[in-house]
Protein backbone atom coordinates (compact mmCIF):
# COMPACT_ATOMS: atom_id res chain seq x y z
CA UNK A 1 0.00 0.00 0.00
CA UNK A 2 2.89 2.33 -0.64
CA UNK A 3 4.70 1.55 2.58
CA UNK A 4 7.71 -0.66 3.22
CA UNK A 5 6.66 -3.67 5.28
CA UNK A 6 8.58 -4.55 8.41
CA UNK A 7 7.52 -7.68 10.28
CA UNK A 8 6.70 -6.87 13.88
CA UNK A 9 7.15 -10.47 14.95
CA UNK A 10 10.72 -10.51 13.74
CA UNK A 11 13.27 -8.62 15.79
CA UNK A 12 15.60 -8.43 12.80
CA UNK A 13 13.37 -6.26 10.59
CA UNK A 14 12.98 -3.12 12.70
CA UNK A 15 14.27 -1.91 16.02
CA UNK A 16 13.40 1.41 17.61
CA UNK A 17 14.90 2.65 20.84
CA UNK A 18 15.04 5.72 23.06
CA UNK A 19 17.96 6.14 25.44
CA UNK A 20 19.66 8.73 27.63
CA UNK A 21 23.40 9.22 27.21
CA UNK A 22 23.66 10.71 30.69
CA UNK A 23 22.51 7.51 32.38
CA UNK A 24 24.05 4.09 32.87
CA UNK A 25 27.67 5.13 32.51
CA UNK A 26 28.89 2.97 35.40
CA UNK A 27 29.48 -0.77 35.13
CA UNK A 28 26.40 -2.73 36.15
CA UNK A 29 24.06 0.19 35.50
CA UNK A 30 23.91 -0.03 31.70
CA UNK A 31 20.19 -0.87 31.68
CA UNK A 32 19.40 2.51 33.23
CA UNK A 33 19.99 4.27 29.91
CA UNK A 34 17.24 2.30 28.11
CA UNK A 35 14.01 4.30 28.15
CA UNK A 36 12.17 2.47 25.37
CA UNK A 37 12.88 -0.45 23.07
CA UNK A 38 10.87 -2.01 20.28
CA UNK A 39 10.21 -4.85 19.95
CA UNK A 40 9.87 -4.99 23.74
CA UNK A 41 10.33 -8.74 24.11
CA UNK A 42 13.92 -9.00 22.83
CA UNK A 43 16.60 -9.88 25.34
CA UNK A 44 18.46 -7.26 27.36
CA UNK A 45 21.70 -8.32 25.71
CA UNK A 46 20.22 -7.50 22.30
CA UNK A 47 18.88 -4.16 23.53
CA UNK A 48 22.22 -3.22 25.06
CA UNK A 49 24.05 -4.30 21.88
CA UNK A 50 21.89 -2.02 19.70
CA UNK A 51 22.13 0.93 22.08
CA UNK A 52 25.85 0.35 22.72
CA UNK A 53 26.55 0.41 18.98
CA UNK A 54 24.41 3.53 18.57
CA UNK A 55 26.19 5.27 21.43
CA UNK A 56 29.57 4.35 19.94
CA UNK A 57 28.58 5.74 16.54
CA UNK A 58 27.35 8.97 18.12
CA UNK A 59 30.56 9.39 20.11
CA UNK A 60 32.75 8.62 17.08
CA UNK A 61 30.98 11.00 14.69
CA UNK A 62 31.09 13.79 17.26
CA UNK A 63 34.88 13.69 17.05
CA UNK A 64 34.62 15.00 13.50
CA UNK A 65 31.46 17.09 13.82
CA UNK A 66 30.81 18.20 17.42
CA UNK A 67 27.98 20.58 16.49
CA UNK A 68 26.17 18.39 13.95
CA UNK A 69 25.05 15.09 15.41
CA UNK A 70 25.13 11.96 13.29
CA UNK A 71 21.90 11.40 11.32
CA UNK A 72 22.38 8.09 9.53
CA UNK A 73 24.86 5.24 9.26
CA UNK A 74 24.49 2.89 6.31
CA UNK A 75 25.81 -0.60 7.06
CA UNK A 76 25.75 -3.59 4.75
CA UNK A 77 22.58 -5.09 6.20
CA UNK A 78 20.98 -2.22 8.13
CA UNK A 79 20.29 1.49 8.06
CA UNK A 80 20.75 3.24 11.41
CA UNK A 81 18.65 6.43 11.58
CA UNK A 82 19.41 8.83 14.45
CA UNK A 83 17.47 11.69 15.98
CA UNK A 84 18.56 13.68 19.03
CA UNK A 85 15.10 14.53 20.34
CA UNK A 86 16.42 16.47 23.35
CA UNK A 87 19.95 17.11 24.63
CA UNK A 88 21.44 13.61 25.16
CA UNK A 89 18.03 11.96 24.61
CA UNK A 90 18.39 9.89 21.44
CA UNK A 91 15.91 8.03 19.30
CA UNK A 92 17.35 5.45 16.92
CA UNK A 93 15.62 3.36 14.27
CA UNK A 94 17.48 0.35 12.88
CA UNK A 95 15.91 -0.91 9.66
CA UNK A 96 16.95 -4.09 7.93
CA UNK A 97 17.77 -3.79 4.25
CA UNK A 98 16.23 -6.37 1.94
CA UNK A 99 15.73 -6.89 -1.75
CA UNK A 100 12.01 -6.09 -1.83
CA UNK A 101 11.35 -3.24 -4.24
CA UNK A 102 8.88 -1.72 -1.77
CA UNK A 103 11.55 -1.48 0.97
CA UNK A 104 13.17 1.62 -0.49
CA UNK A 105 12.94 4.65 1.76
CA UNK A 106 14.39 8.07 2.37
CA UNK A 107 16.31 8.58 5.58
CA UNK A 108 14.70 12.00 6.04
CA UNK A 109 11.23 10.39 5.91
CA UNK A 110 12.23 7.88 8.61
CA UNK A 111 13.70 10.66 10.72
CA UNK A 112 10.43 12.54 10.52
CA UNK A 113 8.63 9.52 11.95
CA UNK A 114 10.91 9.79 15.00
CA UNK A 115 10.44 13.55 15.19
CA UNK A 116 6.69 13.24 14.93
CA UNK A 117 6.28 10.70 17.72
CA UNK A 118 8.52 12.78 20.00
CA UNK A 119 6.63 16.02 19.26
CA UNK A 120 3.30 14.35 19.97
CA UNK A 121 4.67 12.86 23.19
CA UNK A 122 5.86 16.25 24.42
CA UNK A 123 2.50 17.83 23.56
CA UNK A 124 0.73 15.43 25.91
CA UNK A 125 3.30 14.57 28.58
CA UNK A 126 6.00 17.24 28.51
CA UNK A 127 9.65 16.63 27.68
CA UNK A 128 11.40 13.34 28.34
CA UNK A 129 14.00 15.14 30.46
CA UNK A 130 11.36 16.76 32.67
CA UNK A 131 9.86 13.35 33.48
CA UNK A 132 13.32 11.96 34.22
CA UNK A 133 14.01 14.89 36.53
CA UNK A 134 10.68 14.29 38.27
CA UNK A 135 11.49 10.62 38.89
CA UNK A 136 15.22 9.85 38.34
CA UNK A 137 14.71 6.09 38.62
CA UNK A 138 13.22 6.17 35.10
CA UNK A 139 10.04 4.29 35.97
CA UNK A 140 7.81 7.28 35.27
CA UNK A 141 9.18 8.06 31.81
CA UNK A 142 9.15 4.40 30.77
CA UNK A 143 5.57 3.98 31.94
CA UNK A 144 4.64 6.79 29.52
CA UNK A 145 6.94 6.02 26.58
CA UNK A 146 6.11 2.33 26.18
CA UNK A 147 2.33 2.61 25.73
CA UNK A 148 2.59 5.91 23.83
CA UNK A 149 5.06 4.76 21.17
CA UNK A 150 3.34 1.37 20.93
CA UNK A 151 0.02 3.11 20.24
CA UNK A 152 1.74 5.32 17.65
CA UNK A 153 3.32 2.33 15.91
CA UNK A 154 -0.10 0.69 15.83
CA UNK A 155 -1.13 3.36 13.31
CA UNK A 156 1.72 2.25 11.07
CA UNK A 157 0.77 -1.43 11.11
CA UNK A 158 -1.23 -3.73 8.89
CA UNK A 159 -1.71 -7.05 10.58
CA UNK A 160 1.66 -8.10 11.95
CA UNK A 161 3.67 -5.75 9.76
CA UNK A 162 4.80 -2.19 10.31
CA UNK A 163 4.45 -0.03 7.23
CA UNK A 164 7.30 2.45 7.05
CA UNK A 165 7.24 5.31 4.51
CA UNK A 166 8.57 3.97 1.23
CA UNK A 167 9.37 5.52 -2.14
CA UNK A 168 5.64 5.52 -2.90
CA UNK A 169 5.18 8.21 -0.25
CA UNK A 170 7.83 10.47 -1.73
CA UNK A 171 5.25 13.06 -2.86
CA UNK A 172 4.05 13.59 0.73
CA UNK A 173 5.62 15.46 3.61
CA UNK A 174 5.25 14.69 7.29
CA UNK A 175 5.51 17.38 9.94
CA UNK A 176 3.52 19.81 7.81
CA UNK A 177 -0.12 20.85 7.63
CA UNK A 178 -2.35 20.77 4.58
CA UNK A 179 -4.46 23.90 4.24
CA UNK A 180 -7.79 24.60 2.63
CA UNK A 181 -7.81 27.46 0.13
CA UNK A 182 -10.56 29.92 1.04
CA UNK A 183 -12.57 32.29 -1.10
CA UNK A 184 -12.60 35.86 0.21
CA UNK A 185 -16.15 35.71 1.59
CA UNK A 186 -15.44 32.40 3.35
CA UNK A 187 -12.20 33.79 4.79
CA UNK A 188 -14.09 36.73 6.29
CA UNK A 189 -16.61 34.37 7.90
CA UNK A 190 -13.80 32.24 9.32
CA UNK A 191 -12.06 35.32 10.68
CA UNK A 192 -15.27 36.37 12.41
CA UNK A 193 -15.70 32.90 13.93
CA UNK A 194 -12.11 32.88 15.22
CA UNK A 195 -12.75 36.21 16.96
CA UNK A 196 -15.74 34.72 18.78
CA UNK A 197 -13.79 31.60 19.78
CA UNK A 198 -10.93 33.71 21.13
CA UNK A 199 -13.31 35.44 23.53
CA UNK A 200 -15.18 32.37 24.78
CA UNK A 201 -13.12 32.39 27.98
CA UNK A 202 -13.95 35.97 28.89
CA UNK A 203 -10.91 38.20 29.28
CA UNK A 204 -8.51 35.28 28.77
CA UNK A 205 -7.60 34.60 25.16
CA UNK A 206 -8.19 31.07 23.91
CA UNK A 207 -6.18 29.58 21.06
CA UNK A 208 -8.09 27.76 18.35
CA UNK A 209 -7.62 25.44 15.40
CA UNK A 210 -10.30 24.91 12.74
CA UNK A 211 -10.34 22.02 10.26
CA UNK A 212 -12.64 21.13 7.39
CA UNK A 213 -12.42 17.42 6.63
CA UNK A 214 -8.65 16.84 7.11
CA UNK A 215 -7.53 20.28 5.96
CA UNK A 216 -6.56 23.25 8.11
CA UNK A 217 -8.81 26.27 7.83
CA UNK A 218 -7.44 28.53 10.57
CA UNK A 219 -4.99 28.54 13.48
CA UNK A 220 -3.90 31.01 16.16
CA UNK A 221 -0.96 28.82 17.26
CA UNK A 222 2.69 28.93 16.24
CA UNK A 223 3.67 26.79 13.20
CA UNK A 224 5.27 24.04 15.35
CA UNK A 225 2.30 23.77 17.71
CA UNK A 226 -0.11 23.93 14.78
CA UNK A 227 1.62 20.94 13.17
CA UNK A 228 1.40 18.88 16.39
CA UNK A 229 -2.25 19.64 17.08
CA UNK A 230 -3.20 19.30 13.41
CA UNK A 231 -1.51 15.90 13.29
CA UNK A 232 -3.40 14.67 16.34
CA UNK A 233 -6.68 16.11 15.09
CA UNK A 234 -6.37 14.30 11.76
CA UNK A 235 -5.41 11.10 13.57
CA UNK A 236 -8.22 11.07 16.12
CA UNK A 237 -10.62 14.05 16.08
CA UNK A 238 -11.85 14.95 12.60
CA UNK A 239 -15.08 13.61 11.19
CA UNK A 240 -13.10 11.28 8.93
CA UNK A 241 -11.14 9.89 11.90
CA UNK A 242 -14.29 9.33 13.97
CA UNK A 243 -16.23 7.71 11.13
CA UNK A 244 -13.42 5.32 10.20
CA UNK A 245 -12.49 4.44 13.77
CA UNK A 246 -8.84 4.87 12.86
CA UNK A 247 -6.39 7.39 11.55
CA UNK A 248 -7.71 9.18 8.50
CA UNK A 249 -4.24 9.68 7.05
CA UNK A 250 -4.52 8.21 3.60
CA UNK A 251 -1.19 6.41 3.95
CA UNK A 252 -1.88 4.82 7.33
CA UNK A 253 -3.98 1.82 8.23
CA UNK A 254 -5.16 0.61 11.58
CA UNK A 255 -3.21 -2.40 12.80
CA UNK A 256 -4.20 -5.28 15.02
CA UNK A 257 -1.02 -6.74 16.39
CA UNK A 258 1.03 -3.97 17.92
CA UNK A 259 -1.71 -3.03 20.36
CA UNK A 260 -1.25 -6.48 21.81
CA UNK A 261 2.50 -5.96 22.09
CA UNK A 262 2.35 -3.85 25.18
CA UNK A 263 5.14 -2.98 27.53
CA UNK A 264 3.84 -5.61 29.94
CA UNK A 265 6.37 -7.92 28.30
CA UNK A 266 9.18 -5.60 29.32
CA UNK A 267 11.08 -6.31 32.48
CA UNK A 268 10.02 -4.53 35.70
CA UNK A 269 13.72 -3.84 36.17
CA UNK A 270 13.50 -1.27 33.37
CA UNK A 271 10.07 0.07 34.18
CA UNK A 272 10.69 0.66 37.84
CA UNK A 273 7.39 -1.04 38.71
CA UNK A 274 5.63 -4.32 38.04
CA UNK A 275 3.49 -2.83 35.28
CA UNK A 276 3.89 0.33 33.17
CA UNK A 277 0.16 0.87 33.16
CA UNK A 278 -0.04 1.25 36.92
CA UNK A 279 -0.28 4.69 38.63
CA UNK A 280 2.39 7.12 37.49
CA UNK A 281 1.42 10.41 39.15
CA UNK A 282 1.34 12.24 35.82
CA UNK A 283 -0.87 15.08 36.95
CA UNK A 284 -4.30 14.46 35.50
CA UNK A 285 -5.25 11.27 37.30
CA UNK A 286 -2.91 9.69 39.80
CA UNK A 287 -4.36 6.27 39.02
CA UNK A 288 -3.70 6.03 35.30
CA UNK A 289 -1.22 6.57 32.50
CA UNK A 290 -2.73 8.77 29.81
CA UNK A 291 -2.78 7.06 26.38
CA UNK A 292 -4.07 9.72 23.96
CA UNK A 293 -3.22 7.71 20.83
CA UNK A 294 -5.52 4.81 21.64
CA UNK A 295 -8.08 4.04 18.95
CA UNK A 296 -11.84 4.44 19.23
CA UNK A 297 -11.67 6.57 22.36
CA UNK A 298 -13.31 9.74 21.02
CA UNK A 299 -16.98 10.19 20.18
CA UNK A 300 -19.34 13.05 19.52
CA UNK A 301 -21.65 14.11 22.37
CA UNK A 302 -25.20 15.38 22.06
CA UNK A 303 -24.04 18.99 22.41
CA UNK A 304 -21.56 18.66 19.52
CA UNK A 305 -18.46 18.50 21.74
CA UNK A 306 -16.23 15.44 21.44
CA UNK A 307 -15.89 13.32 24.56
CA UNK A 308 -13.34 10.76 25.73
CA UNK A 309 -12.45 8.87 28.90
CA UNK A 310 -8.74 8.72 28.07
CA UNK A 311 -7.95 11.28 30.76
CA UNK A 312 -10.52 9.79 33.14
CA UNK A 313 -14.28 9.90 33.53
CA UNK A 314 -15.57 13.47 33.10
CA UNK A 315 -11.98 14.77 32.95
CA UNK A 316 -11.23 17.41 30.30
CA UNK A 317 -8.16 16.55 28.17
CA UNK A 318 -5.06 18.72 28.46
CA UNK A 319 -2.00 19.33 26.29
CA UNK A 320 1.27 21.24 26.72
CA UNK A 321 2.14 24.30 24.62
CA UNK A 322 5.90 24.55 24.31
CA UNK A 323 6.09 28.12 23.06
CA UNK A 324 4.12 29.65 25.93
CA UNK A 325 5.15 26.94 28.41
CA UNK A 326 1.61 26.41 29.62
CA UNK A 327 -0.82 23.53 29.95
CA UNK A 328 -4.22 24.05 28.34
CA UNK A 329 -7.53 22.20 28.24
CA UNK A 330 -8.45 20.76 24.85
CA UNK A 331 -12.08 21.18 23.81
CA UNK A 332 -13.13 19.81 20.42
CA UNK A 333 -16.47 20.72 18.81
CA UNK A 334 -17.76 19.22 15.59
CA UNK A 335 -20.49 20.16 13.12
CA UNK A 336 -20.68 17.85 10.11
CA UNK A 337 -17.19 18.01 8.53
CA UNK A 338 -16.09 21.11 10.47
CA UNK A 339 -13.94 20.46 13.56
CA UNK A 340 -13.05 23.22 16.02
CA UNK A 341 -10.32 22.73 18.63
CA UNK A 342 -10.36 25.27 21.45
CA UNK A 343 -7.48 25.56 23.95
CA UNK A 344 -8.33 27.02 27.36
CA UNK A 345 -5.54 27.81 29.89
CA UNK A 346 -5.72 25.36 32.80
CA UNK A 347 -4.50 28.04 35.20
CA UNK A 348 -7.81 29.87 34.83
CA UNK A 349 -9.77 26.74 35.73
CA UNK A 350 -7.54 25.93 38.71
CA UNK A 351 -7.82 29.47 40.03
CA UNK A 352 -11.58 29.41 39.76
CA UNK A 353 -11.69 32.18 37.17
CA UNK A 354 -13.35 29.91 34.62
CA UNK A 355 -15.45 26.80 34.38
CA UNK A 356 -15.25 24.40 31.42
CA UNK A 357 -19.03 24.13 31.24
CA UNK A 358 -19.17 27.94 31.00
CA UNK A 359 -16.73 27.93 28.05
CA UNK A 360 -18.77 25.25 26.28
CA UNK A 361 -21.94 27.24 26.86
CA UNK A 362 -20.27 30.34 25.39
CA UNK A 363 -19.30 28.42 22.26
CA UNK A 364 -22.82 27.07 21.75
CA UNK A 365 -24.48 30.37 22.63
CA UNK A 366 -22.25 32.76 20.69
CA UNK A 367 -20.60 30.73 17.92
CA UNK A 368 -23.26 28.26 16.74
CA UNK A 369 -24.69 30.52 14.02
CA UNK A 370 -21.23 31.37 12.72
CA UNK A 371 -20.21 27.70 12.77
CA UNK A 372 -23.23 26.80 10.65
CA UNK A 373 -22.47 29.59 8.21
CA UNK A 374 -18.78 28.68 7.88
CA UNK A 375 -19.56 25.00 7.35
CA UNK A 376 -22.14 25.86 4.70
CA UNK A 377 -19.77 28.14 2.78
CA UNK A 378 -16.88 25.67 2.94
CA UNK A 379 -19.10 22.79 1.81
CA UNK A 380 -20.35 24.76 -1.19
CA UNK A 381 -16.82 25.53 -2.29
CA UNK A 382 -15.43 22.07 -1.52
CA UNK A 383 -13.99 20.29 -4.53
CA UNK A 384 -13.65 16.88 -2.89
CA UNK A 385 -10.52 14.80 -2.37
CA UNK A 386 -9.27 15.75 -5.84
CA UNK A 387 -9.69 19.48 -5.24
CA UNK A 388 -5.97 20.15 -5.62
CA UNK A 389 -5.34 17.86 -8.56
CA UNK A 390 -3.72 19.60 -11.53
CA UNK A 391 -4.16 17.69 -14.77
CA UNK A 392 -0.88 16.45 -16.23
CA UNK A 393 1.10 17.09 -13.04
CA UNK A 394 2.03 15.07 -9.98
CA UNK A 395 3.57 17.44 -7.47
CA UNK A 396 4.51 18.28 -3.91
CA UNK A 397 4.80 21.85 -2.62
CA UNK A 398 6.48 22.53 0.75
CA UNK A 399 6.80 25.82 2.62
CA UNK A 400 9.39 25.08 5.32
CA UNK A 401 8.95 28.40 7.12
CA UNK A 402 5.19 28.01 7.53
CA UNK A 403 5.42 24.19 7.80
CA UNK A 404 2.71 23.82 5.16
CA UNK A 405 2.54 21.38 2.25
CA UNK A 406 0.24 20.65 -0.65
CA UNK A 407 0.40 17.62 -2.90
CA UNK A 408 -1.37 15.80 -5.67
CA UNK A 409 -4.13 13.52 -4.30
CA UNK A 410 -2.93 10.05 -3.28
CA UNK A 411 -5.12 8.39 -5.87
CA UNK A 412 -3.50 10.41 -8.64
CA UNK A 413 0.04 9.77 -7.38
CA UNK A 414 -0.77 6.05 -7.35
CA UNK A 415 -1.12 6.16 -11.15
CA UNK A 416 2.59 6.93 -11.54
CA UNK A 417 4.88 4.12 -12.67
CA UNK A 418 7.32 2.61 -10.17
CA UNK A 419 10.22 3.92 -12.23
CA UNK A 420 8.87 7.44 -11.94
CA UNK A 421 8.36 7.22 -8.18
CA UNK A 422 11.84 5.75 -7.71
CA UNK A 423 13.28 8.66 -9.69
CA UNK A 424 11.41 11.19 -7.52
CA UNK A 425 12.62 9.36 -4.42
CA UNK A 426 16.21 9.54 -5.67
CA UNK A 427 15.67 13.22 -6.47
CA UNK A 428 14.51 13.94 -2.94
CA UNK A 429 17.44 12.01 -1.48
CA UNK A 430 19.77 14.20 -3.54
CA UNK A 431 18.08 17.33 -2.23
CA UNK A 432 18.20 16.01 1.37
CA UNK A 433 21.93 15.35 1.02
CA UNK A 434 22.61 18.79 -0.42
CA UNK A 435 20.59 20.52 2.30
CA UNK A 436 22.37 18.54 5.00
CA UNK A 437 25.76 19.33 3.50
CA UNK A 438 25.30 23.08 3.14
CA UNK A 439 23.20 23.64 6.31
CA UNK A 440 21.78 26.77 4.74
CA UNK A 441 19.02 27.69 2.36
CA UNK A 442 20.00 28.16 -1.25
CA UNK A 443 18.28 28.14 -4.59
CA UNK A 444 18.70 24.98 -6.61
CA UNK A 445 17.18 23.02 -9.47
CA UNK A 446 17.74 19.31 -10.03
CA UNK A 447 16.36 17.21 -12.88
CA UNK A 448 16.48 13.41 -13.18
CA UNK A 449 15.39 11.30 -16.16
CA UNK A 450 13.74 8.06 -15.08
CA UNK A 451 14.25 4.71 -16.82
CA UNK A 452 10.80 5.09 -18.38
CA UNK A 453 11.81 8.54 -19.73
CA UNK A 454 9.69 10.40 -17.17
CA UNK A 455 11.12 13.55 -15.61
CA UNK A 456 11.58 14.17 -11.89
CA UNK A 457 12.29 17.84 -11.15
CA UNK A 458 12.99 19.75 -7.94
CA UNK A 459 13.18 23.50 -7.48
CA UNK A 460 14.08 25.14 -4.18
CA UNK A 461 14.02 28.84 -3.38
CA UNK A 462 13.76 30.92 -0.19
CA UNK A 463 12.59 28.09 2.08
CA UNK A 464 10.07 26.74 -0.42
CA UNK A 465 10.35 23.46 -2.33
CA UNK A 466 8.61 22.08 -5.41
CA UNK A 467 8.91 18.44 -6.49
CA UNK A 468 7.29 17.30 -9.70
CA UNK A 469 6.89 14.15 -11.79
CA UNK A 470 6.10 14.44 -15.51
CA UNK A 471 5.47 11.20 -17.39
CA UNK A 472 5.09 12.41 -20.95
CA UNK A 473 7.84 10.32 -22.53
CA UNK A 474 8.25 12.59 -25.54
CA UNK A 475 9.14 15.60 -23.37
CA UNK A 476 12.64 16.97 -23.68
CA UNK A 477 14.33 18.64 -20.72
CA UNK A 478 13.27 21.99 -22.16
CA UNK A 479 9.64 20.80 -22.39
CA UNK A 480 9.73 19.58 -18.81
CA UNK A 481 11.21 22.79 -17.41
CA UNK A 482 8.66 24.82 -19.39
CA UNK A 483 5.90 22.74 -17.76
CA UNK A 484 7.33 23.47 -14.31
CA UNK A 485 7.52 27.16 -15.21
CA UNK A 486 3.87 27.18 -16.26
CA UNK A 487 2.84 25.44 -13.03
CA UNK A 488 4.82 27.93 -10.95
CA UNK A 489 3.32 30.94 -12.71
CA UNK A 490 -0.24 29.67 -12.49
CA UNK A 491 -0.38 28.03 -9.07
CA UNK A 492 2.59 29.44 -7.07
CA UNK A 493 2.57 33.13 -8.03
CA UNK A 494 5.80 32.60 -9.95
CA UNK A 495 7.75 31.57 -6.83
CA UNK A 496 9.64 28.81 -8.66
CA UNK A 497 10.07 30.61 -11.98
CA UNK A 498 13.61 30.84 -13.26
CA UNK A 499 13.23 34.23 -14.96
Amino acid sequence: MGMASMSSSNGESLKLCVFDLRRGQNEGQELDKILFFYPPDVTFSTQLAVIGLSEGLITFTRLFSPEAACEVIEAERHSHVFYEAEPDIWMVMVVEKNKEIEAIWRVDALQKVLKEVHSLFVMFHGSVRSLLDKEPSGGLIRSHLYPFITDYLNDLSIGKKLQLPSFRETLKERATVQMLTLARDAALEVQSLVGVLDSCAGTLRCHSLILFHDLLVSTTLSPDETVDLFTYSVMRLTSNALSSGTSSWSYLRKGTSLSQTSSRSTSPQLLGSSDPLLPSRNGNDAGRVIRPLQHNKWSKGKDGFLVTDIWGKDVTPTIWLRQTQERVHLLAYQHKCLTLVLLVPTAAIVNGELDISFVKHQVIENASAKILKVEEKLSKGWGGENAYHVSGYRYLLVDNDMEVSRASPSGKVATLAKETLLAVNKLRETVDTEKSRTKEEKDMEICIRAKNNAWAIARLTRGKELYMALEKASDTLLDATDSVQSFSNRYCNGTFSMD
